[in-house]
């Protein structure tokens, strides 16, 4: 019953790097922006931060969301005459997480210790 209830636990998803993201975008300048550009990003910004703040959301949407803005964020086109800081231009990573693997190992570890178990 133990190991039922183990597996059947629900990981909540890592959402620092989506909250980063949305934070570094609101830090922009809209007026450096052309309206068009800017709207999309916006708009992703909006459901962004609906992804952030449902507790029930699930890891893809979360990727989902911190793609789609970030796609938004590349497509960005500055204003002529404009100058865009470089300085506070968002970067973006994938950074790894190594919860997912050692969550396998030890469901592996489990699964081989209670086959283990049974043959003796």
């Amino acid at each position: 019953a133990l190991t039922r209830g183990y597996l059947n636990l629900r990981l909540k998803p890592n959402k620092d790097l989506l909250a980063d993201l949305i934070n570094k975008t609101n830090g922009l300048n809209s007026a450096s922006y052309t309206a068009n550009t800017w709207a999309v990003v916006a708009d992703e910004v909006m459901k962004a931060q609906a992804v952030l703040e449902d507790p029930e959301a699930s890891e893809a949407e979360v990727k989902a969301a911190h793609a789609a803005l970030t796609k938004a964020l590349e497509e960005l086109e500055a204003k002529l005459g404009s100058t865009v800081d470089t300085s506070t231009a968002v970067k973006t990573g994938d950074a790894t997480n190594m919860m997912y693997s050692l969550l396998g190992l030890v469901v592996a570890s489990l699964g081989f210790y209670e086959n283990k178990k049974k043959k003796t």
